[in-house]
């Protein structure tokens, strides 16, 4: 787990048996490391019970791959800051709206144009995961191949952006236009650290021709979302640390909606159980969550979900 990643290694003795074909790793921590983390796991406990007392969703909070992390940690390693900036955004053109009313309930999942849930590990590149998301929805939709895009391509190459420290969407596009295209997962595999960009056009296998920015009325997204296919957004993640399941619907003291601090990818919507949700593709592992999924109240304009919708347009 992520305690791991906190230890500097004159701390970690590694005692290594070979017992037939198998090797067993002692490892001892230094106590005070050990007793540090536990102290954090206890107030992250309080903090998800906190989060679970007054939760106007389904939602449950507690323990997650996150836990022993202070709220600190898990923002500068997992999180995205930058997006609070609001001065740093690139204008983009206004998308316009879509033709008819929306229907009750959508899922692109359900209709092949989401790529199996990614792992953005110990770097903030939220924002190119949820860019390429977009992008692979949209070409999908333009041209019936489901690819899975290059995160790295835009963490190594894209000038305009900060790779593991941060980025935004709006960036994130120009810069692919400017490239030319993203590459393949497979062509252009993710690290999860910066590199030299390794970027060469014939290996293009997607492009995009502009950008645009969508409504922030919930009920418009939603409509632009089921005619035109999955929305890179943005929103306050101090909920999603602890968050394992059921419909999120933290109060505004947890999640104050100007704070947006995580990109993500609007897939769907829909009701459970009478509630309004926003299903999320995030790209914290699949082991987080919903199957990698993150519910979130839909109608109040829940973590600021609305203040940052986007898309790459495929012509």
């Amino acid at each position: 787990g992520s305690i791991w990643a906190m230890i500097s290694l004159p701390e970690v003795i590694n005692l290594t048996l070979h017992v037939g074909m198998l090797n067993i790793v002692f490892v001892r921590v230094s106590t005070t490391e050990t007793d540090r983390r536990l102290r954090i796991f206890h107030e992250n406990l309080k903090t998800a019970e906190k989060l679970q007392t007054l939760d106007q969703g389904s939602a449950e909070y507690g323990v997650t791959k996150f836990s022993d992390l202070t709220e600190e940690e898990f923002r500068s390693t997992y999180l995205n800051p930058l997006l609070s900036q609001w001065t740093l955004h690139r204008p983009m053109k206004p998308a316009p709206t879509a033709k008819g009313p929306a229907p009750d309930s959508w899922d692109w999942r359900d209709h092949g144009a989401v790529s199996p849930v990614k792992n953005q590990g110990m770097c903030g590149s939220c924002w190119a995961f949820s860019v390429t998301g977009n992008i692979e929805g949209q070409w999908f939709l333009k041209n019936g191949t489901l690819l899975s895009l290059s995160e790295q391509e835009l963490v190594d190459c894209d000038g305009l952006d900060q790779a593991c420290r941060g980025g935004l969407p709006s960036n994130a596009y120009e810069a692919i236009e400017k490239l030319g295209g993203l590459e393949t997962e497979t062509d252009y595999t993710y690290k999860g650290h910066k590199q030299t960009c390794d970027f060469t056009d014939r290996k293009v296998a997607a492009y995009i021709n502009s950008s645009l920015e969508i409504s922030k009325d919930e009920k418009e997204i939603a409509a632009w979302l089921a005619e035109k296919g999955p929305i890179s957004v943005a929103l306050n993640a101090f909920a999603m640390q602890f968050y394992r399941k059921g419909v999120s619907h933290p109060m505004k003291i947890f999640c104050n909606p100007w704070m947006i601090d995580h990109a993500v990818l609007l897939v769907g919507y829909g009701e459970r159980n009478g509630i309004p949700f926003w299903a999320i593709k995030n790209s914290w592992g699949e082991d987080y969550g919903e199957e990698g999924y993150y519910y979130l109240y839909r109608g109040s304009n829940a973590c600021g979900i609305n203040k940052m919708c986007s898309s790459a347009v495929v012509n």
